[in-house]
């Protein structure tokens, strides 16, 4: 009798060590989540290009979660959440005479312009550019044409090389978001932010997003974009600024350049 309690208690003491030690395990494993949330947390504030690329990923993954659960295919999405469109009604005064202005300028209608200008601000609110800059890079690069794609394979909007920055579109879905309005702008936008930073200035930085750092002539780029970006300011800023349409070729900035300027884009973006 005396023996069976013997080996009652010892069961009990060793049940109780290892209760304290699972306790143990999840007290300290709580602790560990708690801390990489904590980290998580500071490096999504600190770094808004991780918490771009988090909330764009979130997103799909719930978008492809509802479709799962509903039966509904991506075709059945309302047609409102894929328009890369806005009513100029809800911008700000300076940002709807921005859309109003490049309206007539280029000839794109209103509400996609909306939306463009709109992002321009986000992202160059996030990026520390002017987004009169960075709309005047679109401006000059591709006359606001989402599909516009230069003969070495610089396309969308920005006109970015697609083969070079092909990495930069994968937390997007891939290198086909390259004809995505919205995509392709913060993509054109992180490789601009990136070549002012290397080119010291916004002028040495246009050189390289252009191609022509290490060529005497830009093909005139540099000024053009400059030249948009200083009549957008006015704009923004209220004043009355004359336009005119821009002439059938500028639609594509590899006829606003030399044939050599763009062939050499694809290194100069990226190096």
């Amino acid at each position: 009798m005396v023996a069976f309690e013997k080996i009652v208690k010892n069961l009990q003491n060793l049940v109780h060590h290892v209760v304290e030690a699972c306790m143990e395990l999840i007290h300290n494993g709580f602790a560990l989540v708690g801390i990489a949330v904590l980290f998580s947390t500071i490096a999504l504030i600190a770094r808004p290009d991780l918490r771009e690329t988090a909330e764009t990923q979130l997103v799909g993954w719930l978008q492809q979660r509802q479709f799962e659960l509903k039966g509904i295919l991506p075709g059945g999405v309302d047609p409102m959440d894929r328009a890369t469109a806005r009513s100029p009604s809800e911008l700000s005064k300076s940002q709807a005479s921005l859309a109003h202005w490049l309206s007539k300028k280029y000839r794109v209608a209103k509400e996609p312009l909306s939306a463009l200008v709109t992002e321009a601000h986000d992202v160059g609110k996030r990026s520390n550019l002017d987004p009169t800059l960075i709309l005047a890079v679109m401006a000059i690069e591709s006359g606001f044409n989402p599909f516009a794609e230069s003969p070495v394979g610089a396309q969308g909007l920005m006109q970015v090389v697609t083969k070079v920055h092909r990495d930069k579109y994968e937390t997007y879905g891939g290198h086909l978001t390259a004809f995505d309005p919205v995509t392709n702008l913060r993509v054109g936008v992180k490789v601009l932010q990136d070549c002012i930073k290397r080119g010291g200035s916004v002028e040495q930085g246009l050189r390289l997003y252009v191609g022509a750092a290490n060529l005497l002539d830009d093909g005139g780029y540099v000024a053009k974009v400059l030249a948009e970006h200083g009549r957008l300011q006015l704009v923004a800023s209220g004043q009355s600024v004359p336009y005119s349409s821009p002439n059938n070729n500028a639609n594509a900035m590899s006829t606003n350049a030399p044939a050599n300027v763009r062939t050499v884009t694809s290194s100069a973006q990226d190096s």
